[in-house]
């Protein structure tokens, strides 16, 4: 027993970090706080740049609620139209989540900005429980439709924008902090765009 003991005392460190490690590559929630601390101290700000896309047709890409209610994109003319493709698995989605939840609480009652949230393993069950065990109030929904891989491809988290002329203004891979003012007002600034 007291080999054993001097053994665990000398590796000690080595076994701290070999079981931070392993939350880190088992447990989503780990890798998620890790990486919101990283977005806290100012890493993964999204580019705001203006990069207009000529206007999309988007009649016809559609999503459904957990209800079943069906939302066409078409139908969404001459607003702003922000949407997150997302997983309940991803960590980078399950970090960027609270500053998503964020963003969405200063335009929520907005009429001229709309938001969708998109579970890319089409499980709106699971993708409900989840939002609901964060207190997290996000319209969520499943691909009803295909959609354009200018839109979505496979990365998660993917966030794209569309302006209120339905042109692709906005599109990124990979985790971002939503909830920075730069990207705030650039939502204002495509609201308040004809």
């Amino acid at each position: 027993m007291n080999l054993y003991l001097k053994w665990i005392k000398k590796n000690l460190v080595n076994i701290g970090i070999l079981t931070l490690f392993l939350v880190l590559l088992f447990v989503p929630d780990a890798k998620a706080l890790l990486i919101r601390g990283l977005m806290t101290i100012g890493f993964y700000k999204p580019t705001v740049e203006n990069t207009i896309l000529p206007a999309t047709n988007l009649e016809g890409i559609q999503f459904k609620d957990i209800s079943g209610k069906t939302i066409d994109l078409g139908d969404l003319k001459d607003k702003v139209i922000f949407i997150n493709f997302w997983a309940t698995w991803c960590p980078p989605c399950r970090a960027e989540m609270p500053s998503l939840h964020k963003l969405y609480a200063q335009f929520k009652n907005d009429k001229n900005v709309v938001f969708i949230f998109v579970d890319a393993d089409d499980d709106l069950k699971k993708s409900s429980k989840f939002m609901a065990d964060r207190q997290y109030e996000l319209p969520l929904y499943a691909f009803a439709s295909e959609i354009p891989k200018q839109i979505f491809e496979s990365a998660l988290p993917t966030t794209v924008i569309f302006d209120r002329q339905g042109r692709l203004s906005f599109r990124h891979e990979g985790i971002a902090n939503y909830n920075d003012q730069k990207f705030v007002d650039f939502i204002n600034k495509l609201k308040n765009t004809k």
